[in-house]
């Protein structure tokens, strides 16, 4: 009989949409297998949260199959953050400052230093997320996420630390799935930044595909002994707390495991050269018999390791998005004083309309982030699992922060980007990584495409499949009689579905009053995303089982839908706006998505809009970039 921190002894786990397919369509049984246990873990997390909050009533999902785009659920509004959890709030940056402005940030390896950390201990800011009863501040996250922002503004570094140790660090796993006597125990140190810690998942050969975790725990006595190593561990050094993924009896869990103050014979850290996170330790761990006390396996009523991992990976994608935001500010706030100052031809090139049109257009990125995590977030505090729209903020913010330190903080600033000392040339990885980070952008594509089809899949053509597989069927005609005949229990519901589909018009939109550009924006959204339900369903119904290998196909109709889904989104964010800027923003994102989905060139009206928005910004009246400190130009000269 399982105790408290011993796995619930799992049923045998039907086989899942994604596995049956694999199966009938020749893939091997392990292929089979191993998509399989991921969707089981998916299954398991949807068992955490109410019917209502699961995927199938999920915004994203909602819009594309339901007969009406639930527009209330795509509104955010402004985040309502309690007092004591704004004085922490405020007491944390203020900290962050304090060092920045005295140069005491980082230590002699460049690292974020020890008594930077101590300090935000101080403050409160590691215990933002941890409930009051065990000395946190139970911070919404919906305040937290877009906090992180403004953290960004003074170090994005420091910014991404909270989201490591909260989201997917232990403090997310513990306060969710922690027993009492686990949460009394961990909680308050991980409070009060005594108890900094990490997420070790990632594994030499386990990144995408977590199923081929090698990682092993050994149960013996009162402990578990650990062997295996882990990869690309953030924020571990000797003496801190990590949630460990490792496989107990083969099957994946997660233990809370105290690293020890000193490296030894059981615990080592692996080091190597890696240019992104410079100023946070990010190392591999090597695990030699390695002992963690039996009481620290944290149990899942209905789940395994997996399920604690992806339940704090949501979170984690909206911080990173958050994050975004943040980094692309300062990159919009250090083109301003550079483009005044850079003459070329006679006149400063901040009046040239391609700078104009990078400042305009970077300015859209920027509102388009932030709609997304001020949805994700609100979504989460209301009970949503919010998988699917956590990945669109993730993909959309580490996508936007790549293109802009590429298309255009890089090319304003030119040859100076890469001098030692700019903030181009000092942090370029910095701002790439993000697309690797919770989950490579394609691959997290691919996964959004999935969540969107699973119910469509089981419900439609999974029993298709399953009699075309029991009458020995692999290239179904539906013109042969024999095939017709195979499939004539199964495939009158599709047909039903399809032709309602066919013959309903589309539902017109519930909007809310909205400027009349903006209106149009989300107006268009609304009609593509109910018009999708058909062409994704034709789509699973041509390959049929094939479907799983069509990757490229996939990503590309997950990614319309993504684009869609920020555009409705944003309109509705801009529109709730007073700041015309804000508002001018969305515009000028929605209107690039739009061409970008009907593969239309920019028109000279979008041109015009976007260089007036650019000449805007730099006169001064992008107003959440005021007062951010930017360096010094390098290289001055005598204009």
């Amino acid at each position: 009989m399982a105790t408290e921190n011993e796995p619930a002894d799992r049923p045998e786990p039907t086989k899942s949409f994604a596995e049956t397919a694999l199966a009938l369509g020749g893939k091997s049984a392990d292929e089979a297998r191993r998509t399989g246990a991921i969707d089981t873990a998916d299954d398991q997390v949807e068992a955490l949260f109410a019917p209502e909050y699961q995927t199938l009533n999920s915004p994203a999902h909602r819009a594309v199959w339901d007969r009406g785009v639930p527009v209330e659920l795509f509104m955010s509004g402004p985040p309502q953050t309690p007092p004591e959890v704004q004085r922490v709030m405020d007491d944390s940056a203020a900290v962050a400052q304090r060092h920045k402005v005295a140069g005491t940030l980082l230590n002699g390896e460049g690292k974020v230093c020890d008594a930077v950390l101590r300090d935000l201990g101080a403050a409160g800011y590691w215990g933002l997320l941890v409930g009051k009863e065990f000395g946190g501040s139970g911070s919404p996250f919906s305040s937290f996420a877009p906090f992180l922002t403004r953290m960004a503004l003074i170090d994005p570094t420091v910014a991404g630390l909270a989201s490591v140790h909260g989201c997917i660090g232990a403090v997310d796993p513990v306060r969710t799935f922690g027993n009492p006597e686990q949460k009394k125990r961990f909680l308050p140190g991980l409070a009060d930044g005594s108890r900094l810690s990490g997420f070790a998942l990632t594994e030499p050969c386990a990144g995408s595909d977590l199923t081929a975790l090698r990682t092993t725990a050994r149960r013996e006595g009162d402990h578990y002994v650990v062997n295996g190593e882990k990869l690309f561990i953030t924020n571990v050094v000797p003496g801190r707390t990590i949630g460990l993924v490792c496989l107990v009896e083969d099957a994946p869990a997660v233990l809370i495991a105290e690293l020890p103050p000193q490296e030894d014979d059981h615990f080592q850290l692996r080091k190597y050269g890696l240019w992104a996170l410079k100023h946070t330790y990010n190392r591999g761990i090597v695990f030699r018999d390695f002992k963690v006390p039996a009481a620290n396996l944290l149990a899942v009523a209905r789940g395994d390791g997996l399920t604690i991992a992806y339940h704090g990976l949501n979170l984690g994608r909206v911080a990173l998005c958050a994050n975004a935001a943040g980094t692309m500010r300062l990159m919009l706030a250090s083109m301003i004083p550079w483009a005044k100052f850079r003459r070329t031809y006679g006149a400063s090139i901040i009046t040239r309309e391609l700078v104009q049109r990078r400042m305009g257009e970077l300015a859209g990125l920027i509102v388009g982030s932030d709609a997304l995590v001020a949805w994700c977030s609100g979504l989460i505090d209301r009970g949503y699992r919010g998988e699917m729209e956590c990945v669109v903020a993730k993909i959309f913010g580490s996508e936007s922060q790549k293109h802009a330190a590429i298309e255009y903080f890089m090319k304003t600033h030119g040859g100076r980007s890469f001098l030692h000392g700019h903030n181009l040339g000092d942090n370029l990885h910095e701002y790439l990584a993000p697309c690797i980070y919770e989950g490579e952008g394609e691959m997290l594509g691919m996964g959004f495409f999935k969540s969107l089809v699973k119910h469509h899949g089981k419900t439609y053509f999974e029993p298709i499949g399953q009699a075309l597989a029991a009458a020995g069927i692999r290239h179904p005609n539906p013109l042969n009689p024999a095939h017709a005949w195979a499939l004539r229990g199964v495939v009158l519901p599709y047909l039903k579905w399809l032709a309602a589909r066919r013959l309903q018009p589309v539902a017109a939109a519930k909007l809310p009053e909205m400027p009349k550009r903006l209106r149009e924006y989300a107006e268009f959204a609304c009609d593509k995303l109910q018009q999708m339900a058909l062409e994704i369903s034709s789509t699973m119904s041509r390959f049929q089982l094939k479907l799983a290998d069509r990757q490229c196909r996939m990503a590309e109709l997950s990614q319309r839908c993504q684009d869609v889904i920020t555009m409705l989104t944003t309109s509705l964010y801009g529109a709730q706006s007073s700041d015309p800027i804000v508002q001018d923003a969305a515009d000028m994102l929605c209107e690039r998505l739009r061409q970008k989905l009907l593969g239309r060139r920019p028109s000279n009206h979008y041109f015009r809009q976007v260089t007036a928005l650019g000449a805007a910004i730099a006169e001064g009246q992008f107003r959440s970039i005021a007062g951010i400190e930017v360096d010094e130009i390098l290289i001055p000269y005598e204009p």
